[in-house]
């Protein structure tokens, strides 16, 4: 993937009185050319900021959409600390650090260090197992995104891995960061002029989120924070090439949304992006609509000509680097709720139910027999049950008898022993020979013909229900279906043999009922 464009431009020249200028600009050709999107979360987004790196910064908005008052509400503060027991903040937002600049990968440490609930040990003082271990040890606790970012989440705690956020501050080993950074963007945006991106990146007003692996930067996002109008925009997000589809580009994001948060106190994020860069940051929780107040942004940044504008808003309590282990607690607590409900967490062993050719019973076993089918909720009058019931004799010896006659009738119909009935069975009677036909098997895999069925009927064990017998019956037409073109002879035997069945159970039917 050659990179995705997210143009982004940030705050251009200052005019007097705190205002700035505001006018539109086209986006570098590369922009909208050079990018295709990778449909998992990997990415290289690059938006275009500002052409000065001075601006005055405007007076803070006096009313925000995410004030204080909003935040104060902890019922579902789901932190790292909340999540592992510690009682959440008065205010309902995690602790500011004391420095704006603060390392990402400490804090998922240290969320990572805090005790774990462990379903073993939580039974260990009375000696017996608990309940909720035997059902949540059986459960699938994630899914591929909790799976990933979980796997990610260990390196980083094996420090494999790291996600810091740095800007220009004359360090020597962020300097060499900064400049692998640079150079990555310079990659996967071959048309990006170089000197643009090296203004961005290396403006002291903007801070990059870099993922750093074996300490070697493998990709990052630029962005500048505009902490009086509390959002940010981001400038460049890339992955180098062969570090991609990994997840980290997801994981970069969440990285930095908590870390502009916590650290620069911002409630939204806005980016230009082109069509191809439009799928990951929706991917990521942004959208065309802007529901940030104009006021807090018109002016900030410029319009560019081709580029959509998305907006994200920074949750003030989500655990951003920790959402697969609030999404794995929250379905535990979900299937533990569902336990409390139902039974169906309770796995019995099963059973010896040996079949003959054709999927005949060796031996008759009765529904009664069947572990967890009375506590599933059987009961013995459902044993049979069938829409048809009603057109034979409501006792059940005598409706069996009726049952059968019926099928051996209506296979005598149709099956080529009997010719005259009909002339379109004959490609039916037998199971198809694998040596005429070698990749039928291959591609019907639930074969079935009359021979077959005819066994079935004589049994006198297999078909319980009239569905039961008609269910085979259609399958069989529709193997000859799927297996062969509408202009051969099977299929055409098959759809005429097809309606001549369904109008010949209709009148049987009609027959048995008015029998009884």
């Amino acid at each position: 993937m050659d990179g995705l464009a997210a143009p982004s431009p940030s705050h251009s020249g200052a005019t007097s009185g705190g205002g700035a200028s505001h006018r539109k600009r086209k986006l570098p050709p590369s922009s909208l050319s050079d990018a295709t999107a990778d449909e998992d979360d990997d990415t290289t987004a690059p938006s275009s900021p500002s052409t000065s790196p001075s601006s005055p910064s405007r007076p803070s908005s006096p009313s925000s959409s995410h004030s204080d008052d909003d935040d104060d509400d902890s019922l579902h503060t789901f932190t790292a600390a909340r999540l592992d027991g510690a009682p959440p903040s008065s205010s309902g937002r995690p602790p500011k650090p004391e420095s704006s600049t603060v390392s990402a990968a400490a804090a998922a440490a240290a969320a990572a260090a805090a005790p774990k609930p462990d379903s073993a040990s939580a039974a260990a003082g009375d000696g017996k197992e608990d309940p909720k271990g035997l059902f949540t040890d059986n459960i699938q606790t994630s899914g591929a995104y909790s799976a990933r970012e979980e796997g990610l989440k260990r390196e980083e705690e094996a420090g494999r891995l790291k996600f810091l956020c740095y800007s220009n501050d004359g360090v020597d080993e962020h300097m060499i960061w900064l400049v692998g950074l640079k150079n990555i963007f310079a990659r996967q945006l071959p048309n990006m002029p170089k000197e643009y991106i090296v203004r961005l990146v290396m403006d002291r007003t903007h801070k990059s989120m870099m993922v750093i692996r074996n300490n070697i930067v493998v990709g990052g996002i630029t962005y500048r924070p505009y902490t009086s109008q509390k959002f940010g925009e981001i400038a460049f997000c890339a992955i180098t090439a062969d570090e991609q589809v990994k997840g980290y580009g997801t994981r970069l994001m969440n990285h930095l949304k908590q870390h502009a948060r916590d650290a620069d106190g911002l409630t939204h994020f806005l980016t230009y992006a082109d069509n191809n860069a439009v799928g990951y940051f929706v991917k990521q929780g942004f959208t065309k609509e802007i529901t940030l107040d104009k006021e807090r942004w018109q002016g900030y940044i410029k319009d560019y000509d081709g580029g959509i504008l998305m907006e994200c808003r920074i949750d003030q309590k989500l655990p951003y680097v920790d959402l697969a282990t609030m999404i794995r607690r929250q379905r535990q607590a979900i299937d533990e709720k569902i336990r409390e409900l139902s039974n169906c967490h309770i796995v019995y062993s099963g059973i010896d139910f040996q079949k003959k050719e054709a999927g005949i019973p060796r031996r008759t076993m009765k529904p009664e027999d069947i572990q967890g089918l009375r506590e599933a909720g059987w009961t013995p009058d459902q044993w049979g049950h069938s829409k048809s019931r009603s057109a034979f004799s409501p006792d059940y010896s005598t409706y069996r008898q009726q049952l059968t006659n019926l099928m051996r009738s209506l296979l005598k119909a149709t099956d080529c022993q009997n010719m005259n009935e009909h002339p379109d069975a004959w490609p039916f009677k037998e199971p198809v020979d694998s040596r005429d036909v070698p990749d039928y098997y291959d591609i019907i895999k639930d074969p079935i013909d009359l021979k077959t069925m005819s066994k079935r009927v004589e049994s006198e064990q297999y078909y319980v229900t009239l569905e039961m017998f008609v269910a085979d019956m259609k399958r069989m037409f529709s193997n000859a279906k799927t297996y062969n073109s509408p202009d051969t002879i099977y299929y055409k035997c098959a759809s005429r043999l097809e309606s001549f069945f369904s109008n010949k159970v209709a009148s049987q039917l009609a027959q048995a009922s008015t029998k009884n």
